[in-house]
């Protein structure tokens, strides 16, 4: 079964077509990388797939656990369970961290955090950033898993990450993509993440990838065999001996 099913999708911002008949799959319980040169769209996938509002959808379909979600706003599909993580974490003047934790728990601001709240803050290393605003002053590692905190905080049946691996130092990603691994474990929780670096395969199990180039999708494969081709060939080169098969796309097939 598959948790997210996008289907002949096309996206303009501003007049200007930037993905066109996208097909992708995304299993239950599974992780998705999802590789492609700078400026090819991915995060206006993810962007699309989120529901923002300057991503205007002129064509397909997205079903999430479902549903058809094409249409629906941000807040919906949070309810529904799809998180995201974005690639360079805003900052929140004014509201504390531990506020915002207590928002994306669902919990009382005149009441602690709970027990597991408390025990992820402590893996991640936080302790000391909860009373400080969100992100004024952090680090990259320390905006990431401030992030990483908050989105695994509120149970999301699938993640959308766009790159956490970047401007992250080695450290700070193990500990990060270590917790993210815990949770689609234990949960059965399913990801699509953007990777343009690969560093985040050595700690993330995934189960597929594919190249998003020239507005479609190429290359469903082994996410470390694919970037190694990438590394080897270019993103030209690792897409040209595979010819894109339209029912493959649609179907998901490796």
């Amino acid at each position: 079964m598959n948790i997210l099913e996008i289907k002949g999708l096309s996206v303009e911002i501003g007049g200007k077509l930037i993905l066109s008949n996208i097909n992708l799959n995304v299993a239950s319980g599974e992780s998705n990388m999802l590789f492609g040169p700078n400026g090819s769209g991915k995060s206006t996938l993810l962007n699309t797939i989120l529901g923002m509002p300057d991503y205007e959808v002129v064509g397909g379909s997205i079903i999430f656990d479902g549903r058809d979600v094409t249409n629906l706003s941000i807040d919906e599909h949070a309810r529904m369970g799809i998180g995201f993580g974005f690639q360079q974490p805003p900052e929140v003047v004014g509201v504390k961290l531990e506020d915002i934790l207590k928002v994306c728990e669902g919990t009382a601001r005149d009441k602690e955090l709970s027990n597991e709240a408390k025990e992820l803050v402590e893996r991640l290393d936080m302790q000391k950033y909860l009373y400080r605003d969100v992100n004024v002053g952090f680090s990259g590692g320390e905006r990431k898993r401030a992030e990483v905190l908050q989105l695994l905080i509120m149970k999301p049946k699938l993640l959308l990450l766009d790159e956490p691996d970047s401007g992250v130092d080695v450290e700070s990603l193990g500990l990060i993509a270590g917790e993210i691994q815990k949770y689609l474990t234990k949960n059965n929780a399913s990801a699509l993440i953007i990777t343009n670096h690969g560093h985040i395969l050595e700690h993330i199990k995934a189960q597929r990838a594919c190249v998003l180039m020239n507005k479609i999708i190429y290359c469903y494969n082994k996410p470390k065999k694919i970037f190694r081709n990438i590394k080897e060939k270019g993103y030209q080169g690792c897409t040209k001996c595979q010819k894109r098969n339209p029912s493959r796309d649609q179907n998901g097939a490796m």
